[in-house]
């Protein structure tokens, strides 16, 4: 039984048959084979060694002539490894014993020898487990050929085991069919965990080299509630989690009858929940679930499911089902936000930022592709005229970017115009505000638009130089710090002063220890997870405007963050308690 702790970015628990997925979207199934097959196993593993060989020998050849020898002797290891008859004897002796398939056999004995790679103390030795996953790979390619499961039409349930999961391949997923995530980078507002909520799917992120203690075909627990996985549980283990699984289950049971309830403190005060959604068809789950608007349409995974830009009737027939999906709700789209890690195929062909977090991206990134940004542009205005369409410009900084945007959504307005194409005239236009420049220049900013929407995920990595999306700092990433919630009462500040909306989008507006915080800093809206909406309403109906005053008072004299949560988490507590 193998134990592994991460950050758990999803809550529930799930319980499924682990699926390895690689940078190349390829699984190992177990299973076993007739004993006729055993000898074509062999040949195909046998096959695939000396093809790997041969590939290692040209790498190094290769290697050699642009490096030198020196820097080519680390295919050396590669070559010995592969040449190994033990290793060949040992995966033969797994296909005839056990009956396993090549790819699955050579797996199981590639894993094993990683482990004991890591388990010892020479530093040379465990800097050779990433060679070895190498080799893995280059032999798992020629043993699989063509013969790769897709992922996107799965047949059982699993849990998705993989080093990272982009956006582009989390649009992909057949999402009837996963139940979890294990992975091994990220944190809890990477784009991963975002997703793994708003699907209401247990994640644990963070984990580091879970891919290689895993193989495939295991049994895997994944409590994303408290960031543990476990590999080949044993049965009070399995027991004891399958108890867990229901409990969460049964919690979420008992916050159904809320769906119907208003979002009203204890003294009268309304407060609007909205979700965040990434696909058209997420909108009515999530009305359904008792959200009462769409306050964030992340449109940029419509371009990250194909394979070239959307053309605008493609885009057009997408959001006007949106809105149609909403009932009648406000929904909100938020102009693409393409870049860092959410890349199209013809965004690589251009050239890659060496930081992609403060390069080409989101807004920048259209106003330098106007045609692209227009036809965006122009599906989003005809699709207002079949409901309450807002348009919300993304990563601003300047007040001349947000007066670009404003402007070419003018443009666009003429055009259908002359062509007599149909369009929402009227469409509330805002802008999130994500970076601290446009937090300290919320006054300026609040005067032009008709809505504001606080991003605290890039705000707090913005104005804590920590890369949300990075376990190794996750510790430092947090979005209570004093620095960020003193931003958060500025921008509310420069909005009231010009009596312009606003709200919080982020995924602090999910976790229930920020709500009382948030209300009493001043905030009426926020839009989050549909998972997460009836957890906040709760929190919402058991306190008082008065008492959130008086928290977010206390918590601004703080000034490190640890006293910030450790007081929010007394507070929430307290409510808690007396609640029962």
């Amino acid at each position: 039984m193998i134990q592994k702790k991460g950050i758990g970015a999803s809550p529930g628990v799930a319980i499924a048959t682990a699926l390895i997925l690689d940078t190349e979207e390829f699984r190992i199934p177990r299973r076993t084979i007739d004993a006729a097959q055993t000898p074509h196993e062999i040949r195909v593993l046998e096959a695939s060694l000396a093809a790997s060989c041969e590939e290692v020998k040209a790498l190094r050849v290769a290697a050699t002539r642009k490096l030198g020898e020196k820097t080519a002797e680390i295919f050396a290891f590669h070559l010995a490894i592969l040449t190994d008859k033990r290793l060949r004897n040992s995966v033969v002796d797994l296909i005839e014993k056990y009956r396993y398939p090549a790819a699955y056999a050579f797996g199981q004995e590639m894993n094993r020898r990683q482990r004991e790679f890591r388990a010892v103390a020479d530093v040379y030795l465990k800097e050779r487990v990433r060679d070895l996953y190498d080799i893995e790979k280059r032999v798992l390619r020629h043993i699989l050929g063509r013969a790769r499961e897709d992922i996107r039409n799965l047949t059982q349930p699993v849990i998705i085991v993989a080093h990272d999961v982009t956006p582009s391949q989390a649009v992909t997923f057949d999402r009837e069919h996963i139940l979890g995530f294990a992975i091994n980078v990220g944190g809890q507002t990477s784009h991963m965990s975002i997703i793994a909520r708003m699907l209401g799917i247990p994640a644990v992120v963070g984990l580091n080299d879970i891919t290689s203690d895993i193989t495939g075909g295991e049994t895997i627990v994944v409590d994303g509630t408290n960031g543990v996985v476990i590999a080949d549980p044993d049965g009070g283990t399995l027991a004891r989690f399958r108890q867990q699984q229901l409990a969460y289950k049964a919690h979420v049971a008992e916050l159904a009858p809320l769906r119907d309830q208003p979002a009203v403190t204890l003294d009268g005060q309304t407060i609007t929940l909205q979700a965040n959604i990434e696909l058209a068809e997420e909108a009515r789950t999530a009305i359904d679930g008792g959200a009462e608007g769409i306050g964030l349409y992340r449109t940029e995974f419509l371009f990250l499911a194909n394979e070239r830009p959307p053309t605008e009737e493609q885009q057009y027939e997408v959001f006007r089902g949106a809105v149609r999906h909403a009932q009648g709700r406000p929904l909100t789209l938020r102009t693409i936000d393409l870049g860092a890690d959410k890349m199209m195929r013809s965004m690589r062909a251009e050239g890659h930022d060496a930081n992609p977090t403060l390069g080409l991206r989101s807004l920048r990134y259209c106003l330098q592709h106007l045609d692209m940004f227009k036809t965006h542009l122009r599906a989003m205005l005809r699709a207002a005229v079949d409901g309450d369409v807002r348009i919300m410009f993304p990563m601003i900084t300047t007040v001349i970017e947000l007066r670009q945007a404003m402007s070419i959504v003018s443009d666009v307005k003429e055009d259908l115009e002359e062509e007599g194409v149909p369009f929402g005239a009227h469409v509330p236009l805002g802008m999130m505000v994500e970076t601290p420049a446009a937090a300290l220049l919320m006054s300026s900013f609040a005067r032009h638009v008709d809505f504001v929407s606080i991003g605290t995920n890039d705000l707090t990595q913005y104005t804590l130089a920590v890369d949300r999306g990075n376990e190794r700092v996750a510790h430092l990433y947090a979005s209570h710090s004093p620095a960020v919630l003193r931003l958060i009462r500025e921008i509310i500040k420069g909005c009231k002063r010009f009596k312009t909306s606003v709200s919080l989008c982020g995924e602090m507006a999910g976790a229930r220890i920020y709500t009382q915080l948030l209300l009493g800093l001043g905030l009426r809206q926020l839009s989050m997870a549909a998972p997460e909406l009836l957890e906040v309403k709760q929190v919402i109906r058991s306190t008082r405007i008065s008492d959130c005053e008086a928290i977010a008072r206390k918590v601004l004299r703080f000034d490190a963050d640890r006293q910030v949560l450790n007081y929010l988490r007394e507070q929430l507590d307290m409510l808690d308690g007396s609640a029962e």
